[in-house]
């Protein structure tokens, strides 16, 4: 009994930190709950790590690399259909694209993600990958740190804006769990989950991506992902090709995110039942398998063989490894895994997979740095350095796919050790990141947030807009009349009426339109009109209406544009009420100080 009391002590009083902002026991508390959240995150990376690589093993086990094994056909069907059973009938909540789920929770939700999110996304994740699915475990393990973070930051009842710094704090302690990159998982949490870069957010999130990566060398050991020991280190000389790298995975990276948008699309509108996705995907990602191996699963065991300049043999674990040692074959062979990891990554997805694309661009990033390298070397006058090419490669991709160069640059350099490289891995980002911009102003992560209008920025007045919804600021104090009903019953609701305005529906309560009273003052006082007029005949309809799901950033333009003070609310034609001008404004003040409040 003495113990259950502590901890109910220990939680009240770190309760009362956290909603008491402005002193030392407050962020005592902060400081408490970030280092739990690491540590709980990172944890989870460890473990979902270690059960995939045994499940990896257990399900491949006798499988012949060096030839074509027929149970590559079966096997991503198999794990599909584990994820759509899960997904659909267990968790029955979507757990795709777990990235994008944490920036619309931080964009619409303030930061509230469903319990479950901790671990379902981690088992989903465990039967699409291991049994084939050409993703990874990062987005799956961001959406579990994520969600780790709002559930300790709601328990101990954190204002908002703290608690959206708590779901980036979560995201990097997973990432850094699964790295052991400290600091670009700090990175991600600013350039792709755009929390603002104050010192209220920046000790959370470091706190938290430390305690991760101390997880994670703890139970793992010292090691990197990737060690390697560089043969050549970086020449100025080269530095033009490294540039040349840049635009070259920039437009890899378009390719990528647009491959990935086209083909999910066209499961989304061609496959409409998940049964039906599972077979086409799975049989299409199967037959990819099957010619190359190579793209079962994460890759990560490739990558390494190929910054290991372990060419020959990875081209003879391929169905197309006839002539291996002949360059021109070798660079046909890496061209090929460009295109089709994509194609595996994007099927994988829009059959119902789940799963991450960082571990998908580091591959093709890979890839591509060790196509360029070699297409160069081709000529000659030049001699790059392959292996160096390939790891800066990983930067390029990541920089123009998900438009984050700093995390591009710190993840390359802090999972293989390779911070000599820097410069280039510098220049190879920002130019890729160029590229891309302009063709793409999105990540793969924010687009289709972005075309719904549920994106968050770093544009603070936009981010405070996108956090704001319509529903809640619905007026209903406004009366209704039909519009079959005389003037005479008009002004009975109007001298009983708070507001100047009456909302005009029929027996369905469609909307038809308003009247306003300054309109019909000269007649409201002659009752001999009473029986004559009907409302029908005295209402107009008002421009612009506003959904309920319109994102407030347009309802705000709307008020810009009308110079109306009042809007009315309309779903599928059905009226629900007025939005008014000075209730959003005070919405947007009082959110505003709350989030820009240090």
């Amino acid at each position: 009994m003495l113990q259950i009391k502590k901890v109910n002590s220990l939680h009240n009083k770190i309760k009362g930190y956290a909603v008491h902002a402005g002193n030392s026991q407050q962020r005592a508390g902060i400081i408490f709950i970030s280092v739990v959240i690491g540590v709980w995150s990172g944890l989870s990376a460890v473990v979902l790590k270690t059960i995939a690589f045994h499940f990896h093993q257990w399900i491949t086990h006798g499988f012949n690399f060096g030839q074509g094994n027929f149970l590559y056909l079966g096997l991503p069907i198999v794990g599909l259909s584990l994820t759509m059973l899960f997904t659909n009938y267990v968790v029955k909540d979507k757990l795709a694209h777990g990235v994008s789920l944490v920036l619309y929770a931080i964009s619409k939700r303030f930061g509230r993600i469903k319990k479950h999110n901790m671990f379902s996304s981690m088992l989903a994740s465990l039967f699409t990958i291991a049994f084939g699915g050409s993703l990874g475990f990062e987005s799956p393990i961001v959406l579990t740190g994520s969600a780790i973070g709002s559930f300790l930051g709601r328990t101990f009842h954190v204002n908002r804006k703290m608690l959206i710094i708590l779901v980036g704090a979560g995201a990097s302690g997973a990432l850094a769990g699964i790295f052991k990159a400290p600091i670009s998982s700090v990175m991600f949490s600013f350039e792709i989950l755009m929390i603002d870069l104050t010192m209220t957010s920046l000790i959370p999130i470091l706190i938290s991506a430390i305690s991760g990566a101390f997880m994670a060398y703890l139970l793992m050991g010292n090691n990197v992902l990737f060690f390697v020991h560089l043969s050549h280190q970086f020449d100025l000389h080269n530095l033009p090709y490294y540039i040349l790298l840049g635009i070259f995975t920039g437009f890899v990276s378009l390719y990528f995110n647009r491959t990935t948008f086209t083909v999910e699309n066209i499961f989304e509108n061609k496959f409409k039942k998940p049964f039906e996705r599972v077979m086409v995907a799975g049989s299409l990602l199967g037959v990819m398998i099957f010619v190359f191996p190579s793209l079962y699963g994460e890759g990560i065991e490739f990558l390494r063989q190929l910054i290991g300049d372990n060419m020959t043999n990875l081209v003879n674990q391929n169905l197309v490894h006839t002539g291996s040692h002949n360059v021109m074959i070798t660079i046909l062979f890496l061209f090929l895994l460009i295109l089709f990891k994509v194609l595996a990554m994007s099927v994988t997805t829009g059959g119902g997979g789940v799963g991450g694309i960082f571990s998908p661009s580091l591959f093709v990033g890979g890839v591509s740095g060790m196509f360029f390298a070699r297409m160069i070397n081709l000529l000659p006058w030049v001699n790059v350095p392959e292996q160096n090419f390939a790891l800066v490669g990983m930067t390029g991709l990541m920089a123009g796919t998900m438009h984050a160069p700093l995390t591009g640059i710190f993840l390359v350099a802090e999972f293989t050790g390779s911070y000599q490289l820097f410069t280039p891995l510098i220049f190879t980002a920002l130019f890729s990141y160029l590229t891309i911009s302009i063709f793409e102003s999105h990540s793969i992560y924010t687009k289709r947030l972005a075309i719904r209008g549920e994106l968050m920025t770093h544009h603070k007045d936009k981010a405070v807009l996108q956090m704001m919804n319509v529903t809640p600021l619905i007026e209903t104090n406004i009366k209704t009349i039909h519009k079959n009903a005389m003037l005479g019953d008009l002004v009975k609701i109007l001298s009983n009426s708070e507001r100047n305005v009456v909302a005009v529906v029929d027996d369905e309560n469609n909307f038809q339109g308003i009247i306003f009273m300054n309109d019909i003052r000269h007649i409201i006082f002659k009752p001999e009109l009473y029986d004559k007029i009907r409302v029908d005949e005295l209402m107009y309809m008002p421009e612009p209406l506003v959904s309920p799901e319109e994102s407030m950033e347009k309802v705000a333009l709307k008020f810009q544009e009308s110079g109306n003070y009042n809007l009315p609310v309309v779903k599928q034609g059905k009226y629900l009420g007025f939005v008014s001008r000075a209730r959003v404004f005070s919405e947007y003040r009082k959110l505003l100080r709350e989030f820009s409040d240090e």
